[in-house]
């Protein structure tokens, strides 16, 4: 199974973490020497690959099903007078408006 090619996104987190971590870790530090900078970089490195590792792929979003909307009130549903009732296959309902 191929690795999916990374996304322009991927690409300019990683790069812009890369890049800003090795100067704010460089000024903190105030390393001179050629080992310190080598690990510097490195760190800054791998903390590249892990933001860039990070980013959603576009179409993998989870989606989570809604609740069901439910109309919710605080009276009791309205009755309806025992005349006006319609039974299903039953022709008197249509007998008794003609009348």
């Amino acid at each position: 199974m191929a690795m999916p090619r990374p996304t322009a996104a991927q690409f300019a987190y990683g790069s812009c973490t890369v890049i800003f971590s090795t100067l704010a870790m460089l000024l903190l530090s105030r390393t001179s020497s050629g080992p310190g900078v080598a690990l510097i970089a490195v760190a800054a490195l791998a903390l590249g690959l892990l933001v860039a590792m990070t980013v959603p792929l576009p179409g993998t979003r989870a989606v989570t099903a809604a609740p069901p909307h439910r109309l919710v009130t605080d009276r009791e549903p309205a009755q309806v007078p025992a005349t006006h009732r319609v039974s299903a296959g039953s022709g008197e309902a249509r007998r008794g408006r003609a009348a």
